[in-house]
């Protein structure tokens, strides 16, 4: 599972020889059914960047990353959910592809409610967890399991004692150690000439949803330029859980590269920590970041991916989305 101990085993490779690996072997052969087009190759800067794209599915970054490995030899490391990292063998797998692991506090929530009190939190349980952890008040533990907030014991790699903290201070402790690992993951990746591949949406779904003022948090703070990419076809190729692909066709198009000079007009004018309680006061500038990045993606791909009325998503919803 995600832990602390986790970001201590990541080692970013600029040529993973997984990826190429993988390219080479198992897609080179299966993705003779696909007919893969990348469109504005020219759009993509020399030097490395962000992509944001579209998530429809569960493996449609896997053609844009073995288009861009053929073309250029050129390669990535991509934000994961922490729910990826569940497992030995998973957890090894997402480590040796030169991936990045997103926490979040639902996921963390989430995550050791299951741990702790063997089940998943309700809604009710969750949203009284996580409505605390986003207010960074104290939470009403008459509903909930007193396991939860007063037995002593590891969360994630952290020591949890009831005698001299509150949970939530804990889970905000937790959650910021993570995220800085994660931040610094993402620094060394561009540093080391790796691009780094993002979902703003966070689930998957057919239609574009409204994006997460992630991208937007580490965007700024690192300077990072983002190229926004629109996949078409991803959840034909992919429509199940099974990393076979069907046989279809995916059009990728590659939008005109978001500069940072362009992100300027909302750059907060002080420096801060991403994912931090201080860094919320900026949290409309980060917002703005991730919806211009996703009104980009809209226009890069086809009608049927495009925002719904509400943009809001077709995809997995409740804290299964987390664990």
């Amino acid at each position: 599972m995600l832990d602390l101990a986790l970001y201590d085993r990541i080692h970013l490779h600029s040529r993973p020889w997984s990826q190429r690996g993988l390219a080479e072997t198992f897609l080179r052969t299966d993705y003779r059914k696909l007919d893969l087009v990348v469109e504005g190759w020219d759009r993509l800067p020399k030097t490395p960047v962000i992509l944001a794209l579209n998530h429809t599915d569960d493996f449609s970054y896997w053609p844009f990353q073995y288009a861009m490995h053929r073309r250029f030899a050129r390669y990535t490391s991509c934000w994961v959910k922490g729910k990826n990292f569940e497992g030995g063998g998973m957890s090894f797998f997402m480590r040796v592809m030169n991936n990045i692991p997103l926490a979040s506090r639902g996921y963390l929530l989430t995550r050791d409610f299951l741990t702790t009190v063997g089940r998943h939190p309700s809604e009710v349980e969750y949203r009284l967890l996580r409505d605390a952890l986003n207010a960074g008040t104290s939470v009403d533990g008459e509903q909930l399991p007193r396991e939860l907030l007063e037995r002593p014991r590891l969360i994630l790699g952290r020591p949890f004692d009831p005698a001299h903290e509150n949970y939530i201070d804990a889970m905000e402790s937790l959650f910021n150690q993570m995220m800085a690992r994660f931040v610094d993951l993402n620094r060394h990746a561009l540093d080391i000439g790796l691009d780094v591949l993002v979902y703003p949406q966070g689930s998957r779904s057919i239609r574009l949803s409204r994006g997460h003022g992630g991208i937007g948090q580490v965007a700024l703070h690192l300077g990072a330029t983002i190229v926004p990419v629109g996949c078409s076809g991803g959840d034909i190729a992919y429509p199940t859980r099974s990393p076979l692909c069907q046989p279809a066709r995916i059009v990728y198009r590659i939008g005109d590269p978001i500069l940072p000079a362009e992100l300027d007009p909302v750059r907060p004018s002080e420096p801060y920590q991403p994912f931090t309680r201080a860094a919320d006061a900026h949290a409309e500038a980060f917002q703005a970041v991730a919806d211009l990045v996703m009104q980009r993606i809209d226009g890069l791909v086809d009608e049927r991916y495009r925002f719904g009325d509400d943009h809001g998503t077709d995809g997995v919803t409740g804290t299964a989305r987390f664990v």
